[in-house]
């Protein structure tokens, strides 16, 4: 594990997150990444192996771009 992951440990705690970001509005067709849940092909498929800080990573690069969302 890298000292940045180690390091965030120790400085704070990790916000309170849903185990995952789905809205169940998976959509793959026109690129990896999710029309839905902004995730890539691979996050998606890897999620349930992802550590706490991996899924962190993930979340705030999604919720940075505007994700999840919901088809209105």
């Amino acid at each position: 594990m890298s000292s940045t992951s180690s390091s965030r440990n120790s400085s704070q705690p990790l916000p309170e997150r849903p185990d995952t970001p789905c809205v169940a509005v998976c959509s793959t067709t026109f690129d990896d990444i999710c029309r839905g849940c902004g995730r890539t092909v691979d996050e998606v498929a890897q999620w349930v192996f992802m550590d706490v800080e991996q899924r962190e990573v993930v979340w705030q690069r999604i919720l940075a771009q505007g994700y999840p969302r919901r088809n209105t």
